[in-house]
Order: structure tokens, then C-alpha cells, then sequence
């Protein structure tokens, strides 16, 4: 499986950290930067080209999934999620990672090198990069719809329940 990375200078040391043990399990790595420690980067930079990676190789039909590393994850999540055909999962434990996946199927994972020690960050990694996704038609349908939604901008109807409005 081919994983990229991007991160910022926050995220810089577990990016470092993250490639060395993707390599030693069996993962291809492509990083997207930074390369070197510059506190004025812009996370964006970096984050948007992991993510154009993971899509790129996914319209391709490759298996391939992103991580992005921050302070706190946050920003680097809301890049990653601006690309078409991201959906990009801010994870905080293993059960996050987990329902990313599972419920989810998220295709990159944001983590916040400031909020987690190295070793549940890199926990945190390992779950999501060996979780499938459950194929359960209840996540099936609510990823079509943001799928749909990616593409044409235009929102899924609203269910019979939102209809009646909120004295029914």
C-alpha cells in the first residue's frame, strides 16, 4: 500500500518518525514535506499534495491512503479535506481510527503531533492503515451522498422525519 504524508513544522519530527516505520512495514512511502524545520511553513502546502497524492492514485485505482500530521491536526485536516474525494478523519485514539475506517472510509488520517505521545500516534496510524471499511449499507449510502455532493454541489433531500418540521 502506498501512503502519503504531509505535514508541518509541528508535525515535522512524527512525519520523520512516520516514514521510517512505514518503510519497516512493508509500506511505499511518498512525502510530501516539509523537509526541514521552518516554524513560519504553511501546513496547506503540504497537506493539499498528500491529499491530491492519495486521490491521484486512488482514480487510478491504486491502494493507497494519506497521512497528515499538525499541532493539532486540525488545519491539516480541513486541507486535506478540501480535495476532491478526500474525506479526511481527525483521530485522537484508536477507536477514532478504527470508526474512520470502518464507518467511514476515510482515506486520509489527520493526527496532532502536539496532543499524543509518538508511540500512540503511530498506534493511532497502524489502526488506520489496517482497518477495512465494514461495506455496511448504512455507511455505503451516507458516502455516496458526500460523494454526490463532492461532485455536483447540490445537497441530498431531506428525509420524511426533517419534512414535518420540528413541532410533528
Amino acid at each position: 500500500m502506498r501512503v502519503h504524508l504531509g505535514s508541518d513544522h509541528a508535525g515535522l519530527d512524527l512525519k520523520d518518525h512516520l516514514v521510517t516505520w512505514l518503510v519497516d512495514h512493508g509500506y511505499e512511502v511518498v512525502d510530501h514535506g516539509p523537509f526541514v524545520h521552518d516554524a513560519l511553513d504553511d501546513y496547506p502546502v503540504f497537506c493539499l499534495r498528500a491529499g491530491e497524492g492519495v486521490a491521484a492514485d486512488r482514480a487510478e485505482g491504486l491502494d493507497s491512503l494519506g497521512v497528515v500530521i499538525g499541532g493539532s491536526g486540525n488545519g491539516e485536516q480541513m486541507a486535506a479535506n478540501k480535495v476532491t474525494g478526500i474525506r479526511c478523519a481527525l483521530v485522537w485514539s484508536e477507536e477514532t481510527a478504527t470508526l474512520a475506517r470502518e464507518h467511514n472510509d476515510a482515506n486520509v488520517v489527520s493526527v496532532g503531533g502536539r496532543m499524543h505521545s509518538l508511540d500512540d500516534m503511530t498506534r493511532f496510524v497502524e489502526v488506520f492503515l489496517t482497518t477495512p471499511f465494514s461495506g455496511d449499507e448504512r455507511h455505503v449510502r451516507r458516502i455516496g451522498q458526500l460523494t454526490t455532493y463532492d461532485e455536483t454541489r447540490e445537497l441530498p433531500p431531506l428525509p420524511e422525519s426533517a419534512l414535518r418540521g420540528p413541532d410533528a
